[in-house]
């Protein structure tokens, strides 16, 4: 009997931590940790956009980072003066260090300075990519 109450409160504890993830993942929101920090275009190896930047963390094997990549590219044609930029996390692990970038995809919304606004970690949808920009413009 007491193996059954056990298996039973595993069961339970992994399904809310699943459902708990499933929220979280994707969801652009505002971390305090980033609040100050800025990225130019040496960091990123690209220019910044007009307006702003949404950069990409990746990796090679990651398929929710193809997703993201197109679903990102789509909204920098959209939207006027944004640009998107990717970085390969294993190239630049001194970036993905300071940032705190914990895995990939991981998106970054930048203002017109480079300052970051908004982060998502996981696939995010192009709704919230779109909702994050009004903040940053």
């Amino acid at each position: 009997m007491t193996g059954l109450v056990v298996c039973v409160a595993v069961l339970v504890m992994a399904s809310a931590f699943g459902v708990l993830h499933k929220r979280r993942s994707g969801r652009v929101r505002v971390r305090g940790r980033d609040e100050g920090k800025r990225m130019g275009a040496a960091e990123l190896g690209g220019d910044l956009g007009e307006r702003a930047t949404l950069v990409q963390f990746s990796s090679a094997f990651c398929a929710p980072c193809r997703a993201t990549r197109r679903i990102l590219g789509e909204v920098a044609e959209m939207v006027p003066g944004v640009a998107h930029v990717e970085i390969d996390a294993e190239a630049r692990l001194d970036l993905v260090r300071e940032l705190e970038v914990l895995k990939t995809p991981t998106v970054l919304v930048l203002d017109a300075d480079g300052r970051v606004v908004r982060r998502a970690t996981g696939q995010p949808r192009k709704a919230d990519v779109i909702a994050a920009l009004g903040e940053a413009i």
